[in-house]
């Protein structure tokens, strides 16, 4: 049975729904403030950095691998969040992971369509391994969005020749910016931050007006998935984007990808990142640690 904290937060979500009326200024302010309010761990330090130009952080705990590498994708719809917003979570899950963490802010959408975002996080991927980071001691992570861009990135990366990560973590990915799943209608009443049209919105700011939704390398479901690294998929019942995940998964099982889809009863989008105050994401950040820390082993 969800906390007490979990309905609370529900009830609180349901009382002050997010408007894709409101301004691009009001909805980035939101989002960002929402994400401030959970303040990082007191050992957590950052360090802004310039990834080959990309403007980037590292995230270092006491318990920090230098050798072991969370290159983490903000959510936001491609058009909102920040790396100071996701402070707190990101030390977090390095924490859980045992890892530094390099948190990317990458260009945001409808300024910088696509592929700008990917092309931010592809180069500062091989800024990483400039810096002689070994790719088998890193993991992409990313929520909504960032999990989207999270598995664009292992495309784009399998395309050009560049040896991938270890393993990827995606957290209620975006996969199909055509809206083809049947959740989006039959979750509608259920979720309590997404709507489809605010998808609309978001996903027609970042493909642009003449933009493919079935592009592969913006929506990952389309793609072909075969060579990519394990998988670590969390989508919870109770979101628009459940099928999005549950096909993605289904696609690269059949493509011989190794995959663990988590799907939590009952749970919102991206409920992992409310670990700061509820206790079923703090126990989904448990997992990812897990996840992590398993394929970075040796």
């Amino acid at each position: 049975m969800p906390s007490r904290e979990f309905h609370e937060l529900v009830v609180q979500a349901r009382a002050n729904p997010i408007h894709p009326q409101r301004s691009l200024t009001e909805l980035r302010q939101g989002f960002d403030a929402m994400g401030l309010s959970f303040a990082p761990p007191e050992d957590a330090s950052f360090e802004e950095v310039s990834a080959s130009g990309v403007r980037a952080e590292w995230v270092r705990l006491p318990e920090s691998m230098e050798s072991a590498v969370l290159l983490y994708l903000h959510g936001g719809g491609y058009t909102m969040g920040s790396t100071k917003a996701y402070r707190g979570f990101v030390a977090r899950l390095a924490r859980e992971g045992q890892t530094r963490a390099l948190s990317i802010d990458y260009r945001l959408a409808p300024e910088h369509p696509y592929p700008a975002a990917i092309d931010d996080i592809v180069k500062s991927y091989k800024w990483l391994l400039a810096q002689h980071v070994d790719p088998a001691r890193v993991i992409i992570a990313g929520d909504s969005a960032g999990g989207g861009l999270t598995l664009a990135t292992l495309l784009e990366l399998r395309e050009k020749g560049i040896t991938l990560p270890a393993a990827a973590v995606c957290l209620s990915p975006s996969t199909d910016l055509a809206q083809t799943g049947e959740s989006i209608t039959s979750k509608a009443a259920d979720d309590i931050f997404l709507t489809s049209s605010l998808l609309d919105f978001c996903y027609g700011n970042f493909l642009g007006p003449d933009g493919d939704p079935t592009n592969p390398f913006a929506s990952p479901l389309y793609a072909d998935l075969t060579g990519l690294p394990p998988l670590l998929v969390m989508v919870g019942t109770a979101e628009i984007l459940l099928e999005d995940s549950i096909r993605l998964a289904a696609k690269a099982e059949a493509a011989g990808v190794d995959v663990d889809l988590v799907i939590g009863e009952e749970m919102f989008h991206v409920w992992p990142f409310f670990a700061a105050i509820l206790p079923e994401g703090q126990e989904a950040l448990g997992k990812i640690g897990t996840f992590i820390r398993h394929h970075l082993k040796g």
